[in-house]
């Protein structure tokens, strides 16, 4: 049995991949749960992949499901449509779209094909990442959750101790025992 290598980039920051590992004979649904696991997306949205050469020209759709827009030809549905019968020559790319409304692009290249199978592996698996992985819905810190634990812990909105410049009626003259005025004394006593 093949097992396809998969490499999905992200298509603004081509350093940012996952190596995806998969058997031929699996779907192309398979792979799409895949890419977003990989990628830490949800399975809310429409999706598709298309053939594509090496110019990443859109060619045949393979398509979650027959979504209400106009075909130039029918589209494959994924859940019918193995891996292995879409692979035209040995750097086979694809471009996977999700969610139609956010457009989230992928450019997906077979980069290895091997005959070994890896028995402590349930395909398809995440074999590497690379890059920090574009987010969904709005930002994660690098930290993630962690950031908010520490916040909590140690309260870092209240920030006690630290106050606003110039509170306690300081001026600036105060703070330095004259006045802006040319060296003349202010009158206070320090």
């Amino acid at each position: 049995m093949a097992i396809l290598k998969f490499r999905a980039y992200y298509e603004d920051d081509d350093s940012v991949y996952r190596d995806i590992v998969i058997k031929h004979t699996q779907s192309f649904q398979d792979l799409h749960y895949a890419i977003l696991k990989a990628f830490e997306f949800d399975n809310k949205h429409k999706a598709t992949f298309y053939r594509s050469n090496d110019n990443w020209q859109r060619g045949r759709e393979i398509s979650l499901e027959k979504y209400d827009k106009d075909y130039r030809a029918e589209p494959l549905i994924m859940e019918q449509t193995t891996i292995g019968s879409e692979i035209r020559d040995t750097n086979q790319k694809f471009i996977y779209v999700y969610d139609f409304d956010k457009n989230w692009t992928f450019l997906v290249e077979l980069i290895n094909v091997s005959k070994e199978e890896n028995p402590k592996l349930i395909y398809p698996a995440t074999s590497r990442t690379e890059g920090i992985g574009p987010q969904q819905y709005g930002t994660k810190s690098l930290l993630g959750n962690k950031f908010n634990e520490i916040e909590e812990k140690y309260d870092l909105n209240s920030m006690e101790g630290f106050g606003e410049e110039g509170e306690e009626g300081e001026t600036e003259s105060d703070e330095f025992g004259s006045d802006s005025g040319g060296g003349e004394e202010s009158g206070e006593d320090y």
